[in-house]
């Protein structure tokens, strides 16, 4: 399904964070947990420059929920990304019960880029969110946002 309006302000956020990361030698993604009143309860960047490669905003996101949000308000809860979950951050999303992902790019469409300006691939297997949990509600791409991810991606790509 297509983001809401209400959807892309959110969004905007993950690619204005998605910005910041790539401004402080990341890579370009960002997310913003919002609970079930629309209240903004956690936001993140890409943090993977110092070397661990698992410091991604959601993976972030779902230690931070589990520590401060009951299950019944994990599950109430939206992930906004600026990027389709990984295969590890779908696997956490899923295990800590989060509800909905909204992002702006698929992990397809972000592939079919590096593809493209030759960067080597990932040393794990691209996979979408509904492939490593089929249950979870998923909506995305935002096709507005494609064109700046594109280029925060293409910069990155560059370095």
């Amino acid at each position: 399904m297509t983001p809401t309006a209400d959807d892309l302000v959110l969004l905007r956020r993950c690619v204005a964070l998605a910005r910041e990361a790539l401004d402080a030698g990341d890579e370009p993604f960002g997310s913003v947990l919002v609970g079930a009143d629309g209240t903004v309860l956690f936001e993140d960047r890409n943090r993977v420059s110092g070397g661990n490669r698992t410091l991604h905003p959601e993976f972030t996101i779902t230690q931070w929920a589990t520590d401060h949000l009951t299950p019944a308000e994990r599950a109430a809860s939206t992930v906004y990304t600026s990027g389709e979950h990984c295969a590890m951050c779908s696997a956490a999303h899923a295990w800590v019960g989060l509800g909905r992902i909204v992002y702006a790019v698929s992990g397809a469409q972000l592939g079919a880029w590096q593809r493209e300006w030759g960067v080597p691939a990932a040393p794990v297997t691209p996979l979408s969110i509904q492939q490593v949990a089929p249950g979870l509600e998923v909506d995305g791409p935002a096709d507005e946002l494609v064109p700046v991810m594109r280029e925060l991606h293409h910069r990155g790509a560059s370095r």
